[in-house]
């Protein structure tokens, strides 16, 4: 728990990789993932680098094995994904490798090119007989001509296209026969007209079944048709326009004997194709099932192999060329797993000279790592989603585990809604090894990701719908009321009580269509009910005033206790870091001004619930008069809620006034007297002798100018003297501090009116803040009231309906109604209700309380991890 309440310690190391094992150090490195790589040629362009080439063969394995896992998916033939990952290939196999692959490779386009001739020479054949069966019935052939001695033949008895008749006219007729695609049939039929100016005649028939285009491969509708024209030059007009329209054109036969002829050819070639492209389709699945069962491995080695490249780019040459220089971000507590990796490297390598590491001083701001698991990561990427946390600040998500799904119960609060989410959670977190789930799509991915955070959402949804006694939108009697109803009517009370009492008796109670229960009547009120809201409420007519008025101030009591928490945290990011300054001139007056004045008001709260009952109610003061008349000073004197209250709301007044301007001036002018030297006291210290801290930071710095009078730098060490001649060398406080502000390049010359201005705009954030947040969450109550009241309505417009018709339809009705209900509670008060709470939630977290504590202008810690790869064949594969 503590790397979740604080980021992990990190530290800068240097690997220092010989350059026979420095491929076997990394792949050992990325199988752990323990460090980030730190870029140390930023100034050399990519293709300058030494490994540009192994990146560059990485990348030709990789367009390979996506030419492979396109065939593999295209022949429908599943591609197996191994459950353990396998390592990243040794130097000697990776030739071995890419020789294979360049083969299979050529192998695979060599069959799939003839496969996909076979495939358009046998489409063009099937087409060819199809137009052959369609154009026999366009023409009429005389078998045997017989000569006429007519000049002119009868148009009433023979056709114009008939050959006979051609021949008789003395005409030179010619054919062109074709199929076309069917929405270019119109526009083809112009064309010809526009061109050929009538000189042909054009015959179209639509083929009973859609072919499959050879050129694209799409399956389209065809028409036939056959053009018959008069002259050479009509002839070249035709076939230009043919090839405009990619018309697929045939060669038609003279003669019924030729058409025969070619009929038998056609058919015989067909079967032949089939027959061929029947075996290489069967040699060409073969092969590619052969592949499939390696290239799963394939891919994975070679993304692990160019990502150890890419990083071997980021490394340094030393002069001789001999040794790789990598800096990475490490974890302090994998220092050890660090050396034993590079170990390995070396071991599995062969080399004699192993590779080491050693850790070096800087100044950077290192990354911020926060280890999770499965139930932690969610509520962490809330957190990382409004800003990575600063190196080392507290991490909100912590606490996030309990207070996000509290206050979106408290918003969600319904023993139904909530119990139906809980299942609904509880069903992915049992069945979440499931291979589908991960799979499945964007929306579902989600809420599988949030499977933990909508379970404790669902299960604190339980708990405060319970403290509501709110189950779809009805109250459950599960103790009891604490209400008597009866103990209301005279006959249960002595005559002379009668006089002091409003009692009830029959004539009140049928003339009457409200009655008041009078908690201070003897034996009405018998107690406080056990777990929640007391069942009677639901039956009241001022059931929601009454549930207004406990919302509403359960609100502010959380807002303000959840506010204060977040200041409080802040003083643990002083501590750490070592500016405890900041806790008395910030994070004090911070906590006297919230609790003077909010905490104050949760005072008065609890105290009129404890002090007042139900006899003495009449006469209880209003809260929010008496929190008004607080900042009014009104002039006539009040009845408070307790004696002495004027004289302690003036002191905590006092108390508010005086935290403002120490919040405003404190910490700008304390920065000030530092800057200074404090030489205006005179103070005089003995010399004493303090380390220097690892990672210099410049208010870190003010531990030593507050114990020292005068400093001077040492080996490691700070020297402080009383006097210029005790330590030779010996300089002020105020030459130290501009040094240390104007050589650092973390660190900038110092600025008062900067650092006054940052103060004020943050108080000034802070103390209008503390009003506006306390406003922000009485969302708590209205969200929660709205999602009643819309549980109510819906329960009375649909519910309420079926249960009121008589017996004899009633049932009937009854059954369409619940699956309705069913249905708009799933999709209003669970989807679209739940979604509303969930963001309210974040914005209370990521606004009102991180806003106290938490900076979030970190950067986070990224692993070279073989994990992060993608185990999938993703869209660059597919």
């Amino acid at each position: 728990m503590g790397s979740l309440f604080r980021s992990e310690a990190m530290c800068l190391a240097q690997l220092f990789l010989q350059s026979g094992t420095a491929y076997e150090c990394l792949s050992a490195l990325g199988e752990k993932g323990l460090v980030q790589f730190r870029d140390l040629n930023q100034n050399v362009s990519s293709f300058q680098r030494k490994f540009v080439g192994e990146v560059k063969r990485c990348e030709e394995l990789e367009r390979i094995l996506a030419y492979l896992v396109q065939e593999i998916n295209r022949a429908d033939i599943p591609l197996p994904e191994g459950e353990t990952s396998p390592p990243a290939p040794p130097l000697k196999q990776v030739l071995e490798m890419q020789e294979q692959l360049q083969k299979l490779e050529v192998e695979l386009r060599e069959v799939t090119k003839n496969k996909e001739k076979l495939r358009k020479n046998l489409l063009e054949l099937i087409e060819y007989t199809h137009m052959l069966r369609v154009t026999k019935t366009f023409l009429k052939r005389n078998v045997e001509f017989e000569p006429t001695y007519e000049e002119f033949p009868p148009l009433e008895n023979d056709s114009l296209l008939d050959y006979s008749c051609m021949q008789r006219l003395g005409a030179k007729l010619g054919f062109v026969s074709g199929l076309i695609n069917q929405g270019k049939v119109e526009a083809f039929e112009k064309m010809l007209w526009r061109v050929c100016k009538g000189y042909t005649i054009v015959t179209y028939a639509e083929l009973d079944e859609p072919l499959e285009d050879p050129e694209t491969g799409e399956v389209i509708k065809w028409y036939v048709f056959l053009i018959s024209f008069w002259g050479e030059q009509i002839g070249h007009k035709v076939k230009k326009i043919c090839d405009c329209y990619h018309c697929h054109v045939y060669p038609y036969p003279n003669t019924a004997e030729e058409r025969k002829e070619i009929q038998e050819g056609l058919n015989t070639r067909i079967q032949d194709l089939y027959t061929v492209l029947h075996k290489t389709e069967d040699y060409l699945r073969q092969v590619l099932c052969k592949a499939a069962e390696s290239v799963y491995s394939h891919v994975i080695q070679v993304k692990k192999m160019k990502a150890i490249y890419h990083m071997l780019n980021m490394c340094s040459f030393d002069v001789t060329n001999k040794c790789l220089i990598a800096e990475v971000w490490c974890p302090e507590a994998d220092l050890h797993e660090l050396r034993r990796a590079l170990e390995e490297g070396s071991r599995e390598s062969g080399a004699t000279i192993p590779s080491f590491m050693n850790t070096i001083p800087t100044k950077e701001t290192p990354p911020t790592l926060i280890r999770t698991n499965k139930f932690t990561e969610g509520f962490q990427n809330i957190v990382d989603a409004y800003g990575v946390g600063s190196y080392r600040e507290v991490n909100p998500a912590l606490f996030t585990i309990i207070t996000f799904p509290f206050l979106f119960a408290v918003m969600f609060g319904d023993f139904g809604h909530g119990f139906v989410m809980f299942l609904f959670a509880l069903l992915l977190v049992i069945n979440e090894n499931h291979p589908r789930l991960n799979q499945s799509q964007e929306i579902m991915r989600m809420f599988f990701n949030g499977r933990y955070i909508l379970l404790l959402m669902g299960l604190f949804s339980v708990y405060t719908g319970l403290i509501y006694n709110d189950c779809f939108s009805k109250s459950v009697n599960l103790f009891g009321s604490g209400w008597n109803v009866s103990a209301m009517y005279s006959s249960s009370h002595a005559l002379a009580e009668h006089r002091n009492m409003v009692l009830w008796n029959d004539t009140i109670v049928r003339r009457s269509r409200v009655l008041q229960l009078d908690p201070s009547v003897p034996g009405v009120f018998q107690g406080p009910y056990p777990l929640g809201i007391d069942p009677i409420w639901n039956l009241a007519t001022n059931r929601l005033t009454f549930l207004n008025s406990f919302k509403m101030k359960m609100s502010v009591i959380l807002g303000i206790i959840h506010m204060t928490f977040g200041v409080i945290l802040g003083i643990f990011n002083h501590l750490h870091f070592r500016k405890k300054f900041n806790i008395y001139l910030v994070s004090v007056p911070e906590l006297l001004f919230m609790l003077c004045i909010f905490g104050y008001l949760i005072f008065m709260i609890v105290y009129k619930w404890l002090v007042y009952s139900a006899e003495t109610s009449q006469v209880a003061p209003s809260i929010l008069i008496e929190f008004i008349n607080m900042f009014l000073f009104p002039a006539s004197e009040t009845n408070g809620l307790y004696s002495g209250q004027e004289h302690v709301q003036r002191l905590l007044l006092v108390v508010t006034a005086l935290s403002v301007p120490v919040l405003f001036l404190g910490k700008p002018l304390f920065l000030l007297w530092l800057h200074n030297g404090r030489s205006c006291f005179g103070v005089s210290r003995q010399c004493t002798e303090v380390p220097v801290p690892p990672h210099p930071n410049r208010y870190l710095l003010f531990f030593f100018f507050l114990n020292n009078s005068h400093l001077r730098y040492g080996t490691g060490m700070v020297c402080s003297v009383g006097h210029r001649a005790g330590c030779g060398g010996a300089v002020s406080r105020a030459q130290i501090f501009n040094s240390l502000f104007s050589h650092s390049s973390m660190f900038s010359p110092f600025n008062f009116g900067e650092i006054l201005m940052t103060q004020v705009i943050h108080s000034i954030e802070y103390c209008l803040g503390c009003i506006s947040n306390t406003a922000s969450y009485l969302r708590l109550w209205a969200l929660s009231l709205a999602h009643a009241q819309l549980s109510d309505v819906l329960w009375t417009m649909l519910v309420r309906v079926g249960l009121r018709v008589d017996t004899t339809y009633g049932v009937l009705l009854l059954l369409p109604v619940i699956a309705l209900f069913a249905v708009l509670t799933i999709f209003i008060l669970l989807i679209m209700e739940g979604l509303s709470a969930f963001l309210h939630a974040i914005r209370l977290h990521w606004v009102e309380f991180q806003n106290k504590f938490y900076v979030g202008a970190g950067t986070k810690f990224v692993p070279f991890s073989f994990r992060l790869l993608s185990s999938k064949f993703g869209d660059d594969m597919a």
